[in-house]
């Protein structure tokens, strides 16, 4: 089945693929239409704010307690939840790596997961994984869901197709998809062997950022995130069902597809967005905003201000500023950056740091252009230039993130990061008052 959407974020929808497969005017009647069981789905505790209670009803063929059968544990693969410190021999500093090749093996979705950090503490509903992920087969007859986080998903090479108990969704480069913890999907290949990048949230949804003094405009607009219609499967031949839950990996038969919702209410359901709909601001005379102006989606912590993650992005966008520096300045920052490039070139690091490869800056790590882009955006005309065909990411957390053996191990990481800064020369002269 075709993906279908309704637009809007944060909204409560509903939508059914039989007509009157939902209940008109309450959500648990003695008997449901067509014979489906109601079940709900809830995101939060039932006591939360009515702000941020989230909650969807679901009416389906069978109820998900018939897929609690025996589960029994799995290898974990290179999946790792925090808190988790893998023992490498890697010194304190920045660390790039290069495009992680896409294997010939067979993967999945649930095989091809590769956690590159860790950060914070899975069981106290804090902190977040990066990871790489690499897809070479489609998932067939079997699902997954996460309980431990909801998983943004950044694509980066090719399409990827996720079939949800709510609908189905598809993304391309320069699009995402936001999978709520608990919800049961399956991801297939679309157009060949896919690469994405993937943060795992352990705390608070993702919502969209208080603008502030911006406004009710630009940066990323709720009409533009997009959930799926109804779409539901009577399958009935055996399937397996993997869960993560508690950082390990489980799983168990299930005699049907559990993709078997026809009808479904509520403000609890994954969504698409594309990132080419975000509209940056920025200076429109002089100096450099912080990157926060770029945020895309937070999930908020207990301190306010303070995100548990921001999902930031680096655009196309206008640089218009006078007399000011134009590329990120050189900072050290109480939030560590995790950070990859779907397609581009990015400003600040023109050379060495390309679509599909990563970055990590750690929590007070200095940082910043390296030193072609310094001597470029020191010695150039400042006359007004756009950056095209550019996207960049930040996985942004409070917590330092934990490097795992794997991301260590990379054959693709470079030894060499920390030279793009030896080019950096002494230009002090007390005698000289004014720049040449």
């Amino acid at each position: 089945m075709a993906a279908k959407y309704m637009s809007g974020f944060g909204n409560g929808f509903e939508t059914e693929a039989l007509a009157g497969a939902l209940p008109v005017g309450r959500n648990s009647p003695q008997k449901v239409n067509y014979g489906l069981y109601a079940e709900q789905l809830s995101g939060s505790p039932f006591t939360a704010p009515q702000a941020t209670n989230q909650r969807t009803w679901l009416y389906r063929i069978r109820p998900t307690v018939r897929h609690t059968g025996r589960f029994e544990k799995i290898s974990s693969g290179f999946v790792r939840t925090a808190p988790a410190h893998d023992k490498t021999d890697l010194p304190l500093g920045p660390l790039r790596w290069s495009p992680t090749p896409i294997p010939k093996k067979a993967l999945t979705f649930v095989t091809g997961l590769y956690t590159v950090t860790t950060a914070g503490d899975a069981d106290a509903q804090a902190g977040m994984a990066s990871h790489v992920l690499l897809v070479t087969k489609s998932m067939e007859r079997e699902h997954f869901f996460n309980a431990d986080g909801e998983m943004l998903i950044v694509a980066q090479q090719n399409k990827l197709r996720f079939r949800t108990e709510f609908g189905v969704i598809d993304i391309e480069p320069g699009e995402i998809c936001v999978i709520p913890r608990g919800v049961i999907f399956r991801v297939e290949l679309i157009d060949g062997p896919a690469r994405a990048y993937v943060c795992e949230n352990y705390g608070g949804a993702f919502k969209l950022p208080d603008r502030g003094p911006i406004g009710a405009n630009c940066l990323a607009n709720a009409r533009d995130f997009l959930c799926p219609v109804a779409a539901y499967e009577d399958v009935e031949k055996p399937c397996t069902l993997y869960v993560k839950w508690g950082g390990e990996i489980y799983r168990t038969k299930v005699p049907h597809s559990p993709l078997d919702v026809a009808g479904w209410h509520g403000n609890y359901y994954p969504y698409k967005y594309d990132l080419r709909r975000f509209s940056p601001v920025g200076a429109l005379l002089f100096d450099h905003p912080d990157p926060s102006i770029y945020t895309v989606l937070t999930s908020p912590s207990e301190t306010p201000g303070t995100a548990n993650i921001d999902f930031v992005i680096f655009p196309e966008r206008w640089a218009v500023a006078e007399n000011t520096f134009r590329p990120p300045w050189y900072h050290r920052n109480l939030m560590s950056e995790f950070m990859g490039l779907v397609y581009g070139v990015y400003d600040a690091k023109p050379e060495g740091f390309v679509p599909g490869g990563m970055s990590l800056h750690n929590q007070m790590l200095p940082h910043g252009p390296d030193s072609d882009a310094f001597e470029g955006a020191s010695n150039a005309e400042l006359k007004p230039v756009k950056l095209t065909n550019t996207l960049a990411f930040m996985f942004e957390t409070r917590f330092r993130q934990r490097i795992t053996q794997y991301a260590a191990e990379l054959p693709t990481r470079q030894d060499d990061y920390a030279d793009c800064w030896k080019g950096l020369k002494k230009h002090f002269n007390r005698k000289q008052r004014k720049p040449k």
